[in-house]
Parts: structure tokens; sequence; C-alpha cells
């Protein structure tokens, strides 16, 4: 199972990476916090402090067309926000 789906790169988050040393990702809905907390630690070689998890559920959409009204859902997600302990940082445009 992958845990760590994408980052979450937006000013507010950017700000808060700046500021409070604290960043977001998209993670798998299945994951624990420890199971996040470890797959951070391993991929950027960081100690995290502290993790908060989100859940969002699918909202249903519609739209109408040519062939009449269509009905649908859109994916659940989690997000997850990381803390990172003392001066540790994580870099997302390095690779670029």
């Amino acid at each position: 199972m992958e845990i760590l789906i994408k980052p979450i790169v937006t000013e507010r988050l950017t700000d808060q990476g700046e500021k409070l040393n604290r960043y977001g990702f998209i993670v798998n809905v299945e994951a624990n916090k420890l199971q996040i907390k470890a797959a951070v630690e391993q991929r950027y070689g960081v100690t995290v402090a502290a993790v908060n998890t989100v859940r969002y559920n699918g909202k249903f959409k519609s739209r109408y067309t040519k062939a009449g009204v269509l009905t649908g859902r859109t994916n659940r997600f989690k997000k997850a926000y990381i803390t990172l302990a003392g001066e540790d940082k994580i870099d997302f445009y390095a690779n670029i």
C-alpha cells in the first residue's frame, strides 16, 4: 500500500512550512498516523514531531448534458499535516 500519494503545495502550506515547520500530504485513506509518520521519515530523512489527519468524503455532483442529467460522486481522500521536529526541512522543489 502506497502511503504518501502527493504533497500539497499551496500558498497557505508554503507559509506554514516556513513559519511553523508544517507540511501537507494527500495520503491513502486506509493509512493511520503511525504509518504516515514512518513513511515521511523514511522518504525524506526527517524527524516527525506530530501528525494530524483530516478525512474528506466524496461529494455528489450532477451536470446537464444533451443525453440528460448525469450524476456521480467525487472520490474521498485524506490529508495529513506533518509537523517536523528541530531544524528539519522538506524541499519539494529540489528534484525540479
